[in-house]
């Protein structure tokens, strides 16, 4: 266990909902790792995908939680903390929606609530990771106060690490 606060599982804001995994979020969680163009996971694979979530947020006192649009009720991404390429002191916030939802601001709302639930945990500061050409990720993360920290060579291209601290 770690010297900080878990962090809440349900967050709440203006039009989502974050909350903790479900086997039921497995269909959804297959299709929106489709739309990355690699292929479908099995359902099967990904409810133990879940499982494994689950287990290292009871570990880690972080997580990364599917997003629903609050009035509509449908799953649509999920957004969290990770260890990641970071560690649980210092982790990475993590997000994915479906390109339906993209251009709605949903990413951007969603990471600042994980952003306050992560204050809230006592930690100083967080990372992210992406990659150098997905520039709309890259705004939501400027919007939420990270600054690039540096850049690295990966087997898939270019990485830019950015951080941000804490209140």
């Amino acid at each position: 266990m770690t010297a900080f606060a878990p962090m809440p599982y349900h967050l709440e804001t203006e039009r989502l909902t974050l909350r903790p995994w479900a086997a039921s979020d497995a269909a959804d969680f297959c299709a929106l790792l489709s739309e990355r163009g690699k292929g479908t996971p099995t359902v099967e694979h990904i409810r133990t995908s879940i499982a494994e979530l689950l287990s290292a947020t009871t570990t880690t006192g972080i997580a990364l939680l599917p997003v629903q649009r609050r009035d509509e009720g449908d799953f649509i991404g999920y957004c969290g903390l990770i260890t990641g390429r970071s560690t649980l002191e210092e982790p990475e916030i993590a997000y994915e929606l479906f390109q339906h939802a993209h251009g709605c601001g949903y990413a951007t709302e969603a990471a600042g609530a994980v952003l306050d639930a992560a204050a809230a945990t006592g930690r100083k500061r967080l990372w992210s990771t992406v990659a150098a050409s997905n520039a709309p990720s890259l705004r939501v993360l400027e919007k939420l106060g990270f600054e690039r920290d540096h850049v690295s060579t990966e087997d898939n291209g270019e990485v830019v690490w950015l951080t941000r601290s804490l209140p």
